[in-house]
């Protein structure tokens, strides 16, 4: 019986858990380590700070759906991970022993690496559930005392679609509550051009969602790295090509709304042969990590390097649909681990992204993610927003009920109907 566990019961963890059990039915341990018994659905926390949905709406008692699919679930999470004697050191003292470790932890968010940044500070965030509930206090807030308002994302942030989908939800809600014309806003961000996210673009993403900031009267600061902020004021050192200063900004706000930087958790940062110096894990195109062969890692704790050289520092995202293949690939190698075989499945990192704008929204394809590409599409219309709530309804659905199915694909393929991408065939493990 090989022990597997899974560091991680977000997105890629969970799904991580259902697709190992699938794959190796009930005669091998499946064990997940979270903090918290609970799976929130992390992109809807944009709608959350709205006050669109709730805390309940959007999250799922683990602990009942693990025991039926035979899952162990410990929900003290993890202090630090000792790959060299294969065990994990939990947060309460005990200790877990595994034969293969699936990394699935997500970012730890550097709010720390600029003053004045984040939930504890002077600006709010969507990243959690409970910094999304913060944040709803602070619209509220800002719906009776209107003003100037900033929303985008810092130096190092690798995660630039939450930014835009905040930015025109929350100008739906200001609309909603007759109070937009009395709240200057600004999109902040440390990408190259307006649709870059971390990309290079997709399609024609510069000119969608520049005319859509156009439409929706927010002005936009590229190449911007923040340098502090206070509850009145944002500092902001607007970078030439050259590395050089080109312009600051000295930018009034009541409210902001700023992703911050990534970098690897504290339980497995700084383990050498493991991760680089972010905290990232370094894996093969087998999701395995080099140096500890029965490691693998998926999702954004991964390390992939930037697309290419900027001004100021831009991350790359993974997106569901490159989890989800991440998920199959590391499921399919470690059962022929078990069957005493080597790993031969390699995610396809294809990048298939909804972002909501309240009552419209862009969709996007990248095949490969990383440019030139075989598909490089991208559009807009309200047909994305309709699409985004049947995805969150399908999902919560999903984890709810402990389903594996690949779902990503599917989305673009058929519940889509996006006729552009009818002749493309997606090369997903599983199918």
């Amino acid at each position: 019986m090989a022990r597997i566990a899974i560091l991680g019961a977000g997105l890629g963890g969970t799904i991580m858990a259902y697709e190992l059990r699938e794959a190796l039915g009930k005669g091998h341990e499946i064990s997940m380590i979270g903090l918290g018994r609970q799976y929130s659905f992390v992109p809807s926390n944009p709608w959350v700070a709205v006050g669109w949905r709730s805390r309940e709406s959007i999250e799922v008692d683990l602990e009942e759906v693990c025991r039926k699919r035979g899952l162990k679930l410990y929900p003290q999470g993890a202090r630090k991970v000792q790959p060299q004697e294969k065990r994990i050191e939990l947060n309460d003292g005990a200790s877990l022993d595994y034969d293969y470790l699936v990394i699935a932890t997500g970012p730890e968010l550097a709010f720390d690496e600029i003053e004045g940044l984040g939930p504890q500070a002077h600006s709010q965030s969507v990243c959690h559930i409970d910094h999304a509930l913060k944040a709803k206090e602070a619209v509220d807030a800002l719906v009776r005392k209107p003003g100037p308002v900033i929303v985008g994302a810092v130096q190092g942030a690798s995660c630039f679609g939450p930014a835009y989908e905040f930015a025109f939800i929350l100008d739906k809600a200001l609309r909603d509550a007759k109070v937009r014309d009395r709240v200057p806003m600004t999109f902040v961000t440390s990408e190259p051009y307006i649709g870059h996210l971390g990309l290079d673009g997709v399609g024609d993403t510069k000119g969608l969602l520049e005319s859509e900031l156009r439409a929706h009267h927010i002005k936009w600061i590229c190449n911007a790295k923040v340098d502090k902020l206070d509850a009145e004021r944002m500092l902001v050192s607007e970078m030439a090509e050259d590395g050089s200063v080109r312009q600051t900004h000295d930018l009034p706000q009541v409210f902001s709304m700023m992703l911050p930087a990534f970098r690897g958790v504290e339980a497995v940062r700084d383990i050498e042969g493991l991760v680089n110096p972010r905290g990232f894990v370094l894996v093969d195109r087998h999701q395995r990590n080099p140096a500890f062969p029965e490691v693998f890692a998926i999702g954004v704790c991964v390390a992939i390097p930037p697309v290419g050289k900027t001004p100021v520092p831009v991350g790359v995202p993974k997106t569901g649909f490159m989890i989800e293949s991440m998920v199959t690939a590391t499921a399919h190698n470690i059962v022929r681990l078990i069957e005493g075989k080597e790993p031969d499945a390699e995610a396809t990192w294809n990048a298939v992204c909804l972002a909501d704008f309240g009552d419209s929204g862009v969709a996007f394809v990248a095949q490969p993610q990383i440019p030139p590409r075989n598909v490089n599409w991208a559009s807009s219309g309200k047909w994305v927003h309709a699409a985004k709530v049947g995805f969150e309804k399908y999902f919560l659905h999903k984890i709810r009920s402990g389903v594996s199915e690949p779902f990503y694909e599917k989305l673009a393929l058929q519940a889509l109907g996006i006729d552009k991408l009818k002749e493309v065939k997606f090369d997903h493990p599983a199918e």
